[in-house]
């Protein structure tokens, strides 16, 4: 996308009037800033007018200054350094309202997954991973957590659960070195993705696994090497990781394992609730004074 872009700007350059010149050299060397800018700020950023903006963004074949826009917005996510983010996000809240924006910024992304993700997806990952013979669960970096919490239900529910440890990532293989056609391998990424995460599902899929990956598009790396995806919006240009939408998504594929598997999981919890009770892993409520 960022290549295409760039191409129709480098192409179309010397036919430019003066003030669509100057857009486009802002915009080659600040797209990460004019991804988020409206056509009147950013033409004041760069001192020509609104309708330069969107004659610009027609020139260079688009429907209109807010397809521009998304098309810098969808190349950048996978790009932009930390201390970018910081730069963008800072840009994009003020200090009065960093509470609710960021509360209704994870409900969107709630919303968007909704809509996003197909049922039928869902239904076949679930499918995958109460058949596998073996689950094996990466998620590096800040996905980390969630392969760690997704690995930690599924093992109270499944015998063989592998959680990989992505601390080391030359050991990552050697992790799943007995993956077959009969494991499920679970990919966990988000830009920017991880070269490790990358890796795992390349070499499952070289080894026949069956593989689902938990990322954010279907033009995700991590999404052509899977058999199933599923998509979870995550902000990415922000200054952490937001990871309400994948956290519910899997706690959406644990109930429906749970579903799957309901007399043999409630017999697993009995005797959990014996060890806990015996060992007394949690507090116990205070018995009522007569």
């Amino acid at each position: 996308m960022r290549d295409s872009l760039f191409n129709a700007i480098h192409s179309g350059y010397a036919g430019f009037s003066k003030g669509q010149k100057l857009i486009a050299k802002y915009m080659m060397e600040n797209y990460d800033k004019a991804a988020f800018m409206t056509a009147s700020r950013l033409g004041k950023t760069v001192g020509v007018s609104e309708s330069t903006v969107v004659r610009f963004a027609t020139e260079l074949g688009y429907d209109g200054y807010p397809a521009l826009q998304k098309a810098i917005q969808d190349m950048i996510p996978n790009r932009l350094t930390s201390v970018q983010r910081i730069d963008v996000a800072c840009s994009r809240l003020s200090d009065d309202n960093v509470l609710s924006s960021v509360l209704g910024s994870d409900v969107e992304k709630l919303r968007r997954t909704m809509d996003e993700t197909s049922k039928e997806n869902f239904d076949k990952a679930v499918e995958m991973i109460c058949s596998a013979r073996k689950i094996y669960i990466l998620g590096a970096r800040s996905a980390e957590a969630l392969a760690v919490f997704l690995g930690y239900y599924l093992k109270l529910i499944f015998k063989n659960v592998v959680v990989i440890d992505p601390s080391n990532e030359s050991d990552t293989l050697a992790q799943m070195m007995h993956v077959d056609n009969e494991a499920c391998v679970i990919g966990i990424s988000f830009p920017r993705y991880c070269n490790s995460a990358i890796a795992a599902l390349r070499f499952a899929q070289t080894k026949s696994a069956h593989i689902i990956a938990i990322t954010d598009s279907l033009s995700s790396p991590l999404a052509q090497y899977a058999e199933c995806s599923l998509i979870a919006k995550s902000d990415m240009l922000s200054i952490v990781d937001s990871l309400v939408a994948p956290m519910s998504l899997i706690n959406a594929l644990i109930v429906a394992a749970i579903k799957r598997n309901q007399t043999e999981v409630s017999a697993i919890f009995s005797q959990l609730e014996e060890i806990w009770d015996e060992y007394d892993i949690y507090q116990k409520p205070e018995e009522e004074t007569p």
